[in-house]
């Protein structure tokens, strides 16, 4: 039914259409990871690139990832304006490079969903490990200027509304083992100032609440920031997930149309240079 002349143009454009805006939705949460300032600003990135993983780092992987998304989704747009050409102005050619190039794109695209799927739960696990590490060796000053790893958990801690890595139990935490305890700069806090409710790069050096810095009893933000950090790297994942699924299903149905209405009308186009040779002959 998707072949003929009647239905194959039609069901090409309407592929071709959705084609465009699949296209659009990789670029959009592409733009939106590189422009929010809570998770790739100048401040919190040095921390997200000491979270490794083989050669990769967090910071590197969250910039590229969203670059590359960008440039998938133009990519898939001007794909998609070859197919509409072929489809729009029957331009049988154009079809089958069209669909060439989408079923390279459809295998390509499978093997990236299934890889993360495959990869999730062993990132979640090294995420959480390498923060923790970073943050037990590496904190040392609870205000903005001392250390370059300090100075990102503290925005980090009020970009993200949390503390820490783990959710905070009282006066035993994930500070407990770090330089800024150990050494004594800590005094007599147990959390960060930075860690509490209403603290803001304005008033954290004349914040002072014991309830929350001394005893951890009230005030303090009460979200790790692993689970904070992932909680808004899931959100991102979901939409690439579900919108790369979607682009897999056009791009199938989109390889099989073109592929199918292109034979049809080669197929056509035969029968009626045979009528006509038979016509000049009789």
């Amino acid at each position: 039914m998707f072949c003929d002349d009647r239905w194959g143009p039609i069901f090409l454009k309407a592929v071709n259409v959705l084609f465009i805006i699949f296209g659009l939705a990789l670029v959009i949460p592409g733009v939106l990871v590189l422009v929010n300032v809570d998770l790739v600003n100048d401040n919190v990135l040095p921390l997200m690139k000491e979270l490794t993983y083989g050669g990769f780092n967090l910071g590197d992987v969250i910039t590229s990832l969203s670059v590359s998304l960008i440039v998938v989704g133009t990519i898939v747009l001007i794909i998609a304006t070859l197919g509409a050409i072929g489809a729009f102005c029957n331009r049988p050619a154009c079809l089958d490079i069209y669909a060439g190039i989408v079923l390279l794109l459809f295998i390509a695209k499978l093997f990236a969903i299934f890889l993360w799927f495959d990869m999730n739960a062993k990132l979640q696990t090294l995420i959480r490990t390498n923060l923790l590490s970073v943050l037990q060796t590496q904190y040392s000053a609870d205000d903005l200027s001392t250390s370059q790893i300090s100075t990102a958990f503290n925005y980090l801690f009020m970009s993200f509304s949390c503390c820490a890595v783990n959710t905070l139990n009282g006066t035993v935490n994930d500070f407990d083992n770090s330089p800024w305890i150990t050494s004594g700069s800590a005094g007599s806090k147990e959390i960060p100032t930075f860690c509490c409710v209403g603290v803001t790069q304005a008033s954290f050096s004349t914040f002072n609440d014991t309830s929350c810095t001394d005893t951890v009893t009230a005030n303090y933000q009460t979200t790790g920031c692993y689970d904070a950090v992932y909680s808004l790297l899931s959100s991102y994942s979901i939409a690439f997930i579900v919108i790369g699924i979607s682009v897999l299903v056009i791009e199938a149905l989109a390889v099989v149309t073109a592929t199918n209405y292109t034979h049809y009308k080669t197929k056509q186009e035969e029968r009626l240079r045979r009528k006509q040779e038979k016509k000049n002959k009789a």
